[in-house]
């Protein structure tokens, strides 16, 4: 099956309401943090409410990590686009956005007054591993998910080392892993077309 049956067999994204919409981010804004807002808004856009597919929302990602801004912002603003256009957009992002800033506004004030406290590092540890694991998760979730291709494990592997292991900068990594991934690809779909 090619890349172009695949999208033109998928299901458009589902017609949905700005209310519920704004309802999601506004929880999600309230509840996540850090790394794992990703992991969460997978949870809520795709496995609860199926309002996306794994592939879409796996496009947002990379789109997200990609640009420069706020990932989670980046990541409302691409599923609001995709179910309610620039109007959706504008929801998603103020319901991500305005309960965050009230958090990190209350959270700020009290780290001030006891980030002092030993207990208080234990618990952003906490916090920090938890974040790990739920977008670990989430990433082991999709890639089942995602149709096999002998390419991708490579470069995602080698994007880790490279980027997480031996800390070189992200975005000349991505410069580079972008145009290779993309080659392949045309390369892979190229042969498949040829063997037909």
């Amino acid at each position: 099956m090619t890349a172009e049956t695949r999208d033109s067999d998928a299901p458009p994204p589902a017609k949905v309401g700005l209310l519920p919409l704004l309802g999601v981010f506004l929880r999600l804004g309230t509840m996540t943090f850090g790394g794992s807002v990703q992991a969460w808004v997978h949870r809520e856009v795709v496995a609860r409410r199926g309002w996306l597919d794994d592939q879409a929302f796996l496009s947002g990602l990379t789109v997200a990590q990609v640009l420069p801004g706020a990932n989670p912002v980046n990541i409302a603003l691409y599923v609001g686009l995709q179910l309610r256009g620039g109007v959706g957009a504008a929801i998603a992002v103020l319901g991500m956005v305005v309960p965050a800033f009230g958090v990190i506004l209350v959270l700020g004030a009290l780290y001030r007054n006891y980030g002092h406290l030993p207990a208080v590092h234990f618990v952003l540890g906490g916090m920090a591993a938890s974040g790990v694991g739920a977008t670990l998760a989430m990433g082991i979730k999709v890639a089942r998910r995602l149709p096999r291709n002998l390419m991708a494990p490579p470069i995602a592997v080698a994007v880790f080392i490279v980027v997480g292991v031996l800390r070189w900068p992200m975005v000349p990594v991505v410069l580079v892993a972008i145009p290779l991934s993309i080659g392949w690809a045309f390369i892979m779909e190229r042969g498949a077309k040829d063997g037909r």
